[in-house]
């Protein structure tokens, strides 16, 4: 039997050093002495990843229970025993459910030593740091399977889950991943795309630029093979029975079998979009899906193909996939799309793009394949106002007409070393009565801590916010902050993990260094 304290301790020490390599041995070396099928379950321990969520437990309930026992004297818990522990609390359904999962959670912490209920509860509410990102794990996956690292990789853009990989990997090695190639109606993670100063900087970049219209849109993965045709969210949720115009459009293809990546869009008679909102109420909506359809009709818009015909796309070049999804998707179900290596047709294209609606421009590398759960320099997305997805990290409460509602919102930005996120700033603009009252719910429902003047929240809150610049500031520890920043919209879309990087948020300060005043602090700060 694995103990939980070898867990715990092989957590703390990847913790305590800076090493990568020696982060990758220590991992690789205590998976290796896993079971068979615990694999995926310690996976998720050590990436920090919350089961929260799956168990059905907020802080309060951690809280309680971490309180109702005192630690044990010494360590008898065994990984499969948490494991079976957190699986009975999982299934509890039905009344009375809450509080018999608070007991058995006490009687779980009641049976873990100091450093175990610290490791526990930690993970429990998603406060877990201790730098085994999923890069390093992904690693020592492979070095425990005595696999090539970039074999892991595949495997996991296809899938979407380390554990799941990780799991099968350790089972069977290189043959257990054998079956990780893209299949239908099995969603993959969508290529994401980075930030842009300019259209310019891709063009420079790139130096031929397969540019997009960016629509203002939510992202879905529809397959194909034959009749059957599936709609997924970009989390790889099942969205056909909401999307049944998305569905007839697809059922036009010729192609018997296809994979294809766009945007399920509200558009006007004249073939601008409806605002974002409006889109996103057909996504809120799982009955009377008939009567929605006819007050807000949604279109499909394809700019990328994943497979077509029984032939995986995603290894070839952009260019290839853009020329095959021309022979498989009529125009009309295309994203108006442009390779050019001239910057006056961009700048045209842009400016088309940007009197037909839509928010701005999606630029590409021509060469680059389709990484499937990445997000890096090959996509780069560029809007006039520039806009970044943050997480509310806390809210504070608003004064005189705004007195009992959430208001002043703290933003973070993804931190990847660490895997947390790191202030650069706060905003209570762009929020209208509506949205106030929905975010005061939302964050009180997320709430961690609180003081007088102050809601900190569980940071799984998207939000999208636009603004003027970015600058150094010694206030925060990102070194950084948003000049004028106000919120454009929640994005209930997406998760944390899809949040902007403070590399990205600096990577948008001006080359020049700022002035500096005598005593060497930035002018204006």
């Amino acid at each position: 039997m694995t103990r939980f304290g070898a867990l715990v301790a092989v957590s703390d020490a990847v913790a305590a050093t800076r090493s990568r390599t020696e982060k990758v041995r220590r991992l690789a070396d205590f998976l290796r002495a896993v079971p068979p099928g615990a694999v995926a379950s310690t996976l998720r321990f050590l990436s920090g990843r919350s089961g929260r969520e799956r168990l059905g437990v907020g802080p309060a309930a951690v809280d309680e229970a971490w309180r109702a026992a005192a630690p044990a004297a010494e360590a008898t818990l065994g990984l499969e025993d948490v494991i079976a522990a957190l699986a009975a609390v999982r299934d509890l359904c039905g009344e009375g459910s809450a509080a018999e999962r608070s007991r058995r959670l006490g009687e779980l912490f009641a049976r873990a030593t100091a450093p175990e209920r610290s490791f526990l509860a930690r993970w429990l509410v998603g406060e877990l740091r201790q730098g085994a990102l999923e890069g390093v794990l992904t690693e020592a996956v492979a070095a425990a399977a005595g696999i090539e690292a970039a074999t892991v990789r595949e495997a996991l853009m296809v899938e979407g889950d380390l554990a799941v990989v990780g799991e099968q990997a350790l089972r069977a090695g290189r043959a257990g991943l054998a079956g990780g190639a893209i299949q239908l109606f099995r969603p993959v993670l969508p290529m994401l795309a980075g930030t842009a100063s300019s259209p310019a900087e891709a063009l420079e970049r790139f130096g031929e630029v397969a540019v997009e219209a960016k629509l203002d849109g939510v992202r879905i993965q529809v397959h194909k093979s034959g009749e059957r045709i599936e709609v997924y969210s970009r989390k790889r949720k099942p969205l056909t029975d909401a999307l049944p115009e998305v569905v007839e459009s697809v059922g036009r293809l010729a192609a018997d079998e296809a994979i294809l990546d766009g945007e399920a869009i509200a558009l006007r008679a004249d073939g601008r979009p409806e605002p974002f909102q409006d889109t996103m109420r057909r996504f809120g909506r799982k009955l009377d899906v008939d009567e929605v359809r006819r007050e807000m009709p949604l279109s499909a818009r394809f700019f990328d193909c994943l497979l077509v015909g029984g032939h995986p796309c995603i290894a070839r070049p952009q260019r290839e996939r853009w020329r095959i999804l021309g022979e498989t998707v009529p125009p009309d179900l295309r994203i108006a799309a442009l390779c050019t290596a001239d910057q006056d047709a961009l700048d045209r294209f842009l400016q088309e793009t940007l009197a037909q609606g839509h928010e701005g421009v999606l630029l590409k590398s021509p060469d680059a394949p389709y990484r499937a759960g990445r997000r890096g320099s090959e996509w780069l997305k560029w809007k006039p106002a520039v806009t970044l997805d943050l997480v509310v990290l806390a809210a504070e409460w608003g004064h005189g007409r705004r007195r009992g509602w959430l208001s002043n919102l703290h933003l973070g930005a993804r931190d990847p070393v660490s895997g947390g996120f790191v202030m650069i700033g706060k905003t209570f603009k762009g929020l209208s009565d509506e949205m106030l009252a929905w975010q005061t719910e939302r964050l009180l429902g997320l709430e961690r801590a609180r003081d007088e003047w102050t809601v900190h929240a569980e940071p799984s809150l998207v939000v999208e916010v636009a603004f003027d610049g970015v600058q150094r500031s010694p206030r925060y520890l990102g070194g950084v902050a948003l000049r004028f920043a106000r919120v454009k919209r929640y994005r209930t879309d997406k998760s944390p993990a899809e949040a902007d990087t403070i590399d990205t948020v600096r990577g948008l300060l001006p080359s020049e260094p700022p002035p500096r005043l005598r005593g060497g602090r930035p002018r204006g700060l």
